[in-house]
């Protein structure tokens, strides 16, 4: 028998691959064909998009006042593109983000201004109350598909019109939390209720820390879960799922109160963070926006992180990009238009990106040198 042993089992080593720059890629190509296509079409006006796109870029990151808005615009859309996510990875296309964003921040309002509490429990009890409307009203359209295999589209969208209505209710001439000799707006939230600002004299809050804590609790939760997993599993086939023991009708009706948590907790942020009160339209749509945002991050918290910052600058140049470029603001909406485009196409950039990655491993490799192993005699 010789001294010496050799173990039996090699080292594991893990090698970095250009292929996982691929979804990475799509996200960078399709912004980028998002603006070219956009400096086309302002030619094609008579525009200079040279000057728009610098306006826009001054509207967004000039100072810190237009760096804060920008931030805060990101928060209420991180939030709401991580709750389209959660549906997207169940296979469910959740239409009704907005609607949960309009009653979250409703009951944050009311829990806010109605019940006294000290400073963080108030605060921490007004963000769950937003994020537990959210999350029963996300909770209905999902058991609908779950039992009755009513399409969640449908659902989410006639959900949120009465979203609404009730919070116009609410708040209208002689509704329940209408503000005295007020503006159709609710009283004012406490003090202890409310998210402090972290950027003085800007209105950006703390909120922007509890969107990107969120966004690692999704991946953590989506991606290092058993639950994720089945999650997961169901959106990519439920059929296959159900053979292997996994309920796809649970996993639905989680998805979707999932979903409409984070939607809630958006608006309660919004409510609790900003404005603090509520009216009808605090939110300019970041519901609608929230699908952009999930489709251009590839419906990956990472990515919709990234996405909600791309969009959060649109929104937030496009004012100055109008003062200063006399070119309408709705130009962003075109480009957002366009994002959504491209990103569309998806499966048609992907081969592309992998074909180009493949060659450049390839002739990494042929150049990496080659190292010789003599057997021992």
């Amino acid at each position: 028998m010789s001294s010496t042993q050799v173990s039996s089992k090699p080292a594991r080593k893990r090698s970095f691959s250009l292929r996982g720059l691929i979804s990475p890629g799509q996200f960078v190509l399709g912004i980028i064909l998002a603006f070219l296509a956009g400096a086309v079409l302002l030619w094609a006006f008579g525009e200079d998009a040279v000057v728009a796109y610098a306006a826009l870029y001054q509207g967004a990151f000039g100072s810190q006042r237009t760096i804060a808005e920008t931030l805060l615009s990101t928060t209420p859309l991180i939030l709401g593109g991580l709750a389209v996510a959660v549906g997207f990875r169940c296979g469910l296309f959740n239409m009704g983000v907005e609607g949960t964003i309009v009653l979250g921040g409703l009951v944050a309002a009311w829990i806010g201004y109605a019940i006294a509490l000290p400073p963080i429990v108030h605060l921490l009890v007004a963000l769950l109350g937003g994020a537990v409307m959210g999350g029963i009203w996300g909770g209905i359209p999902g058991y609908l598909k779950a039992r009755y295999n009513i399409h969640e589209v449908i659902t989410t969208i006639m959900l949120n019109y009465i979203a609404f209505a009730i919070a116009g209710y609410m708040v209208a001439v002689g509704g329940p939390m209408k503000d005295v000799g007020q503006l159709p707006t609710s009283p004012e939230i406490l003090a202890t209720a409310r998210l402090d600002r972290i950027m003085p004299p800007t209105r950006l809050s703390g909120g922007i820390f509890i969107a990107l804590a969120m966004a690692l609790l999704t991946w953590f939760f989506l991606f290092r879960t058993r639950y994720g997993y089945k999650l997961r599993a169901v959106g990519l086939g439920r059929d296959a799922a159900a053979y292997v023991g996994i309920s796809p009708q649970r996993y639905m009706v989680l998805a979707m109160v999932l979903s409409g948590a984070l939607g809630g907790l958006a608006g309660a942020v919004e409510v609790l963070g900003v404005h603090y009160r509520f009216y009808e339209n605090f939110s300019p749509g970041y519901g609608w926006d929230a699908i952009a945002v999930a489709l251009l991050g590839l419906v990956h918290p990472f990515g919709v992180v990234a996405a909600a910052f791309i969009f959060g600058a649109l929104r937030s140049g496009s004012v100055a990009m109008q003062a200063v470029a006399q070119i309408s603001k709705d130009v962003v909406l075109i480009l957002s238009a366009f994002i959504i485009f491209f990103m569309a196409m998806n499966q048609s950039l992907r081969p592309i990106l992998e074909r180009r990655f493949t060659r450049l491993e390839a002739k990494a490799k042929e150049r990496a040198p080659v190292a010789a192993h003599s057997p021992a005699d």
